[in-house]
């Protein structure tokens, strides 16, 4: 699955995301999910999260 849809994420889940800094290599960081940050119901970058170890990013994949 893609991380485009918040309905797919919830946290507990292990995703992989693309930090800030990581955007224009697209490097995904794999961790589990503590916040959703977006509001909407989807989003064409992916859903910005914050994992349990404080990072931000989009959710590229979910394992």
């Amino acid at each position: 699955m893609n991380g485009q849809n918040r309905k797919d994420i919830s946290p507990g889940l292990e995703v992989a995301i693309v930090l800030k800094k990581d955007q224009a290599t697209g490097k995904t960081t794999k961790g589990v999910v503590k916040d959703i940050l977006t509001n909407s119901a989807q989003h064409p970058h992916g859903i910005k999260v914050r994992l349990t170890d404080g990072q931000v990013g989009r959710v590229k994949e979910i394992f």
